[in-house]
């Protein structure tokens, strides 16, 4: 998963990514619909937005992705239906959560150190193994993953991995 602030970054991180995530908690409503238009109309992969069921619905988006204290999975089921909701989470218990929920799939991490997150404690690869035994939901792997990593992260049971700058 690519995670992406506009609709160019989307298109150049999409031949890459499996699923790209449009995520930009500076800008505005509008901003990121619009970016969310542009991308989904584009975009060869399938997008989600990040927190924003309105938009994802307005954009025809296959989903959301949801940050661990924002509405729960529940409730944006009820607004996408069948679309695809996933929850960003930090423990085995938000994960469990979140498969109990509904969720389609969680992001977990921090699992390194990571730019975006910096003032985030990395929970470490024992911490992502855990949270992969724990549910049958994939997880994904978030913070601090490169090229390098993403085979520990898949060893560690993994489903995949969501980045920002290893795709920009």
């Amino acid at each position: 998963m690519a995670i992406v602030t506009s609709a160019s970054a989307g298109m150049r991180a999409a031949g890459r990514a499996t699923i790209l995530q449009l995520r930009d908690p500076l800008s505005t409503a509008r901003a990121i619909e619009e970016e969310a238009l542009k991308l989904v109309a584009t975009s060869p992969a399938p997008v989600v937005i990040s927190s924003r069921c309105d938009t994802a619905l307005g954009a025809a988006a296959a989903g959301v992705n949801l940050p661990e204290n924002d509405i729960s999975v529940q409730a944006a089921r009820g607004l996408l239906g069948d679309r695809l909701v996933g929850r960003s989470v930090h423990s085995v218990a938000s994960a469990l959560r979140a498969e109990a929920e509904g969720a389609d799939y969680v992001i977990f991490g921090p699992v390194w150190a990571s730019a975006s997150h910096a003032a985030a404690e990395p929970a470490g690869i024992a911490a992502l193994a855990e949270v992969a035994r724990s549910v049958v939901i994939p997880v994904l792997a978030i913070g601090g993953v490169t090229e390098a990593r993403i085979a520990e992260c898949l060893d560690a049971g993994a489903a995949g991995y969501a980045a920002i700058s290893l795709f920009t």
